[in-house]
């Protein structure tokens, strides 16, 4: 059981992180990061209030409260140009890498018109033009993939002489992957080859009811970085600017040729593990701890605070992202279904 000890222990290792040294924004980035967040959090609220009303089903896993770390990561890297790999908590990611909303719900309604043309849902989405590689319905999958989209990158540059190829790919996934083997692997090849990729662990703190500090034997997952010579950091996954410090830092590392690094953001789930989950194993106390550490209440402070941004002008994009997500939810439901006679397209090579 999670006890206050612990709830202290968690604020004293936020408060000494490497979050002493966030990135620093102007005026436009911070809106982008704010616009970015908002359109996260509003449309995780709206796939609940679908879902409850039966208009989504399967398993849909929501990202509340871990906005900072796909925005913080995502929106510091090249769209078009780098890669992202998602977990099956994976439609922030899809949004923050500049899949439309209107793609990204309708998939979630299964229609035509998703991005992976209805056939995914909401664990596996897909965009090869925003070069989203996939979200994984199981734990780890993902990360081969993301380390093959690195390899690649780097065999472009060294073997076919392309010196444009720079692109590089961040692997998402959670506490719960960092004791599978597939996250051990990759990390040794990632190192030995020295291979542009950020491996960014999304530590929520629960693996679906399985409390991170009692299922690892050293529960600060960022210096196993270390057993393999790779660059390691802690960040505090609930301030946006925290993680994109932390991930320049990591680019600059990636793209001249030093190789990867693994970043670990303390972050925390505002929802249960699915919607089909009642929450009931997390405290009261620990819920409340990290309520008060919402990260886009953070993030309004520090632009408020910084002169960079009006409460007046944070509360217009707010309104424009609500219209932008319901006008996603019209235009799903309006939506073609995939036709029946199209049933195993995708699935066979085309002849």
């Amino acid at each position: 059981m999670t006890t206050a000890l612990n709830q202290s222990e968690h604020a004293e290792r936020l408060s000494s992180l490497v979050s002493a040294m966030p990135a620093e924004i102007d005026r436009e980035i911070g809106l982008d990061l704010f616009r970015d967040m908002t359109l996260g959090r509003r449309f995780e609220d709206k796939c609940a209030e679908m879902y409850y009303r039966g208009k989504m089903f399967g398993f849909v896993h929501l990202y509340n409260g871990q906005e900072a770390v796909s925005t913080g990561v995502i929106c510091a890297m090249k769209r078009k140009h780098d890669w992202f790999c998602s977990t099956y908590r994976d439609h922030v990611h899809a949004l923050s890498a500049g899949v439309p909303a209107r793609e990204v719900m309708s998939e979630l309604f299964g229609k035509e018109t998703g991005c992976s043309k209805g056939r995914g849902g909401s664990m596996h989405l897909f965009s090869q033009e925003h070069h989203l590689l996939g979200g994984y319905a199981f734990i780890g999958e993902g990360i081969p993939v993301a380390l093959g989209a690195a390899f690649s990158s780097r065999y472009k540059r060294d073997a076919l002489g392309d010196e444009r190829s720079d692109a590089v790919t961040a692997a998402f996934f959670g506490d719960g992957t960092c004791n599978n083997g597939q996250f051990f692997e990759c990390l040794n090849m990632a190192q030995l080859w020295k291979l542009p990729i950020i491996f960014v662990v999304e530590n929520n703190k629960w693996a679906i009811g399985m409390a991170h500090d009692r299922a690892t034997s050293d529960p600060e997952i960022w210096r196993k970085a270390s057993a393999f010579g790779m660059a390691g950091e802690e960040v505090d996954g609930m301030d946006v600017l925290a993680v994109r410090g932390a991930t320049l830092r990591a680019l600059e590392r990636a793209r001249s040729g030093e190789g990867p690094t693994l970043i670990e953001c303390l972050t925390y789930r505002y929802r249960g593990h699915s919607l089909a989950d009642p929450d009931e194993l997390r405290e009261a106390e620990e819920k409340e701890f990290w309520a008060k550490k919402d990260p886009l209440k953070k993030l309004e402070k520090d632009l408020t605070d910084k002169k960079l941004a009006s409460q007046d002008e944070l509360r217009k994009i707010e309104k424009e992202i609500d219209l932008e997500v319901q006008d996603s939810v019209e235009f799903a439901i309006e939506a073609n279904e995939p036709d029946q006679d199209e049933l195993t397209k995708y699935i066979w090579a085309d002849d």
